[in-house]
C-alpha cells in the first residue's frame, strides 16, 4: 500500500523560510520520480517542483530560485525547502508520484505565510 505522509508546514512571515517533508512507504523509492504540488484556495493544483530518480529537478517558474527539491533516498523521504516566501506561496502543499498510470497523493500540508 503506496503512502505518501507530509510534514514541516505552518505559519511564517513573508521573507522567511519552511522545509516540507515527505516520507514514501509502499513503493521502490529510489527509482520514482516524486513532485511537490499545491493549491490554494479558489484555484487548481499547480506543479510546484520534481525530482527524479537521476536527481534531475524541475521548478516551477513562480518558485524558481526560491525554492529546492531534494531528495534522500535511505530515509525514502523527499524535501521541499523554501525560501523568500511571499504571501502568494499560500496553500496547500502536496507531495505525489505516479506509479504506473496511478497517481498517489499525500494527505497535504498547509503552509501560510502572512505578517
Amino acid at each position: 500500500q503506496v503512502q505518501l505522509v507530509e510534514s514541516g508546514g505552518g505559519l511564517v512571515q513573508p521573507g522567511g523560510s519552511l522545509r516540507l517533508s515527505c516520507a514514501a512507504s509502499g513503493i521502490i523509492f529510489s527509482i520514482q520520480a516524486m513532485d511537490w504540488y499545491r493549491q490554494a484556495p479558489g484555484k487548481q493544483r499547480e506543479l510546484v517542483a520534481t525530482i527524479t530518480s537521476l536527481r534531475r529537478t524541475n521548478y516551477a517558474d513562480s518558485v524558481k530560485g526560491r525554492f529546492t527539491i531534494s531528495r534522500d533516498n535511505a530515509k525514502n523521504t523527499f524535501y521541499l525547502q523554501m525560501n523568500s516566501l511571499k504571501p502568494e506561496d499560500t496553500a496547500v502543499y502536496y507531495c505525489h508520484t505516479r506509479i504506473s498510470g496511478d497517481d498517489y497523493w499525500g494527505q497535504g500540508t498547509q503552509v501560510t505565510v502572512s505578517s
